[in-house]
């Protein structure tokens, strides 16, 4: 008899001895969330999430004393604050985006290939995470995993960390499944369609800005001197996409954010570049945010709220932020393609 799994319309089938056949799975993978915008469920995310080396690599000894003497103490009640400020009924937007994106992956590629893939989601930090995911997917039978981290661009703090989680929990399978990974698709021709197509979609209802910010997740400077490709690759992303919106380099401007700490990180900063332009006399500002696949904290509170704020106090008249891709059908092809190019060979693979 066939058994359900939890994924509506597919079922994994069994043979004769009971064991589920083989299947290739999809492992989308975002950030995370706490569960509630309140500091007891902030501080312990806070504390899996800036307890990472990979993000945070100061000497453990030296880092632990400062995150738990000092860290934990005071920027649970800050980052609880910023997540009310955007928490709705159906909960944290970077869970319920990151679901509906998957879901609508999911029926794209069960269009395309019907019962042959299976998508699940898990976060990096939090809840549901990589190793429950994974280890429920073999047990519903997966033999075969692509893993796509939903980071455009590669870093050693994202990407990286996701390739530790997953060989973390690869090292605990007897039987672990064959496995693939999305490093990055920061310059993949489909992605940067969907972005020019969102931002000119946005564009047709709303007006076109004086000025396009582009505005990425920052990292220490130290870390791209270390040999991290991640602020090359941004710099890829937002000339294709500026050349694919035929802009010139005046109208376009890179910038990075959301940094911490007292060290150098990538520049400019966004919030002193939206204050800058507004200095310069202009009016309308557009900022869309090509790093991020779904829309959270960094996006709706830190652009569209804080940097709007800054904007408007030095003299501008309105920060408009673009949304990200989120479970649009631009993102959800670009994605499908993605992953029929990197399962070429396996069963599953249409010819």
């Amino acid at each position: 008899m066939p058994r359900s799994n939890h994924y509506t319309g597919v079922a994994s089938h069994s043979d004769a001895s009971g064991v589920p056949s083989v299947q290739a799975g999809v492992l989308l993978v975002n950030l995370g969330t706490p569960t509630a915008p309140t500091a007891k469920a902030v501080r312990p995310y806070l504390a899996e999430f800036l307890g990472d080396t990979r993000v945070i690599d100061y000497p453990r000894w030296l880092w632990w004393l400062i995150l738990h003497g000092v860290i934990l103490r005071i920027r649970p009640a800050r980052s609880a604050h910023a997540y009310a400020r955007i928490w709705t009924e159906q909960g944290s937007p970077l869970r319920f985006g990151s679901e509906a994106l998957a879901t609508s992956l999911q029926a794209e590629l069960e269009r395309q290939q019907p019962g042959t893939l299976r998508v699940a989601l898990a976060m990096r930090y939090g809840e549901s995470s990589v190793a429950h995911t994974i280890e429920q997917l073999q047990r519903e039978g997966v033999r075969r995993l692509l893993v796509l981290p939903l980071y455009p661009q590669y870093s050693a703090t994202s990407t990286g960390s996701v390739i530790d989680a997953v060989a973390d929990t690869f090292k605990t399978l007897r039987w672990p499944p064959e496995l693939r990974l999305v490093n990055d698709y920061h310059d993949d021709p489909r992605h940067i369609d969907a972005l020019a197509a969102s931002i000119e979609r946005w564009w047709a209802t709303h007006g076109r800005g004086d000025k396009l910010l582009l505005s990425f997740h920052g990292i220490p400077e130290r870390y791209v001197q270390l040999g991290d490709p991640y602020f090359n690759q941004c710099l890829t992303t937002a000339r294709l996409l500026r050349e694919r919106l035929h802009m010139s380099a005046d109208d376009v401007i890179l910038s990075f954010q959301s940094r911490v700490g007292r060290e150098q990180w990538l520049q400019p900063y966004t919030d002193a570049s939206v204050r800058q332009l507004a200095a310069d006399g202009v009016k309308k500002l557009d900022v869309a945010c090509p790093g991020f696949a779904v829309d959270c904290l960094e996006t709706l509170e830190e652009i569209a709220m804080q940097n709007r704020d800054f904007f408007l106090a030095a003299g501008g008249e309105a920060l408009r932020y673009i949304p990200a891709l989120n479970d649009s059908a631009e993102q959800v092809r670009s994605l499908a393609a993605l992953v029929r190019r990197h399962i070429r060979g396996w069963p599953e693979s249409i010819a």
